[in-house]
Formats: structure tokens, C-alpha cells, sequence
């Protein structure tokens, strides 16, 4: 992941340190810390030190004990007294409410959008499909989540409905924190990629009902596999 140069007044980079984008330094500290447990490259169990991220960063401390501390809100780290922060493990239970909230809001979105999907909202929906399957080709897992996530998010969008999007936008920091566990749950991408063509091709017929059945059906896949290998954690 590049970055670009940037000056800022709450520390400047030294020697090795990565250096941010774009973006107001706390929003900047937070993203990347984010981004770095999204893609496990800080796998779970791993320790966050303020002074170490902030020297990493090229940051004073306090942009990091914020993110730190909003990391902590959304369910991605756990903040030990004077002992620093951990990357949460993920459970078998909090993967299958994750999944649960998102069919809901999803079939609730497909059936608000599909009524009003026109030419260049189903041209999109394409494209992003062609583009899924270019980069399940290439190996691209970072490109086929962008991707997918595209796809699905084109439908809150199309829907009408600001709360329903907004609610969305609040749960998909949980969504995104099982989106690897997902794709190993899912396994045949191919097949993963067929069921976005169905989902499609009922919206292009106006098959409002059916498209929200093919998408909860989509949805349902990680989680029945789950269960299939761990039992049922609820």
C-alpha cells in the first residue's frame, strides 16, 4: 500500500516511517490501522502500542490513541489497562449476526432498488461482475472484494432509502472484518460469481422478490458452511 507525502503539525516522519495520504490525520491513522487488521496483516491477538504505531506512523500519540479508541468501538481491538490495545479474534457466533444483519438489510435494499435500476445501474452491476471475474482470474483478492463490494452497495444506493443506507454504512466495518474468513468459507469463487449473474438477471426482469431471494440465498452460503464445520455457536 503507497502513500503519499504529506506535512503534519502533530509529528512529523522520521527515519522509516510510513508516510500518509491525504486525509485529516486522525482519519488517516484510523484508516490505516483499520485497513492493516482488515487484511490481516495485524492478525488477531496482535499487540498495538501507542508509542510503537506512533513512531511507525511518524505521528504524535494522540491521533493514534484516538483510533486506537474508536478501533475499540467498532469491535476490532480490545484496550487493556496500562497494558495497551489487542486485535480482537473473531468468533463463530459474531460472524453468523454479521451475516444475519447484512441478508436483512440486503433483501430489504434489492427490494426497494429493482424498481428503480435503470439502464446505466444494470450497465454497472455488469461491469463490476466482468470485473470479479478478472480478478478472481488474476488472483486479485483485494480487487474482487472492491468488487463485490461495489455490487452489493449499488443496490442500497439505487434503494431510496438514506437510513437503510446509512445503517448499512454503520455495520460494514463488521462485515468487512469476516470478508477473508468469508471468501475461505465460500470457496468456488466461479460459482460465487454465477450467483451475482442470477441476482442480475432477475433485477433486468423486475423480479424484485426473486432477486432479494437469490441474494439472501448468496449471503446464506459462509454462514451454512459454517455451521457445516463448527455446529451451530448459537
Amino acid at each position: 500500500m503507497a502513500y503519499e507525502s504529506t506535512t503534519d503539525t502533530d509529528g512529523g516522519a522520521g527515519a522509516g516511517a510510513v508516510v500518509l495520504d491525504g486525509r485529516t490525520l486522525r482519519e488517516r491513522v484510523y484508516d490505516y490501522i483499520r485497513d492493516e487488521i482488515l487484511a490481516e496483516r495485524l492478525a488477531p491477538g496482535s499487540e498495538l502500542q501507542e508509542v510503537a504505531l506512533a513512531q511507525s506512523l511518524g505521528v504524535s500519540r494522540g491521533p493514534v490513541r484516538e483510533a486506537l479508541g474508536r478501533l475499540e468501538a467498532v469491535g476490532l481491538v480490545t484496550i487493556r489497562p496500562r497494558r495497551g490495545a489487542v486485535v480482537r479474534s473473531l468468533s463463530a457466533r459474531e460472524f453468523l449476526e454479521a451475516y444475519q444483519l447484512r441478508e436483512a438489510l440486503e433483501v430489504m435494499a434489492v427490494r426497494l432498488a429493482v424498481p428503480r435500476l435503470e439502464e446505466g445501474g444494470f450497465a454497472r452491476l455488469e461491469a463490476l461482475i466482468d470485473e470479479m471475474g478478472v480478478c478472481a482470474e488474476a488472483r486479485d483478492v483485494q480487487g474482487l472484494f472492491e468488487a463485490n463490494a461495489a455490487f452489493h452497495e449499488l443496490f442500497f444506493e439505487s434503494s431510496g432509502n438514506g437510513m437503510l443506507q446509512d445503517t448499512y454504512r454503520q455495520v460494514r466495518v463488521h462485515l468487512d472484518r469476516h470478508r477473508l474468513r468469508s471468501l475461505q468459507l465460500r470457496g468456488n469463487l466461479q460459482r460465487s460469481i454465477s450467483e451475482h449473474e442470477a441476482i442480475l438477471r432477475a433485477a433486468r426482469q423486475r423480479d424484485a422478490e426473486g432477486a432479494a431471494q437469490l441474494v439472501a440465498e448468496h449471503i446464506r452460503v459462509p454462514q451454512m458452511r459454517l455451521i457445516e464445520e463448527q455446529g451451530d455457536p448459537r
